[in-house]
């Protein structure tokens, strides 16, 4: 698979470049992309703590919110 691509805009001689990542550019992008998913995984993991909780409680998140108003 092809590195995925970067787009450079010359604004000034709107000229356009298309080129795929290079070696760093692609280690940065992996880094960020595996640090999107842990922090989608650990929203995830919150929100399902959060609605177990309310369950436990039997209260709905609007009276949840009610009560630490």
């Amino acid at each position: 698979m092809p590195n995925p691509k970067i787009r450079i805009h010359d604004i000034v001689t709107n000229e356009i470049i298309d080129r795929e990542m290079n070696a760093d550019e692609l280690a940065q992008y992996k880094l960020d992309q595996a640090e999107i998913v842990a922090k989608k995984a650990d929203e995830q993991a919150t929100a399902t703590a959060k609605a177990a909780l309310l369950t436990k409680l039997g209260i709905t998140a609007d009276e949840a919110a009610l009560l630490l108003s």
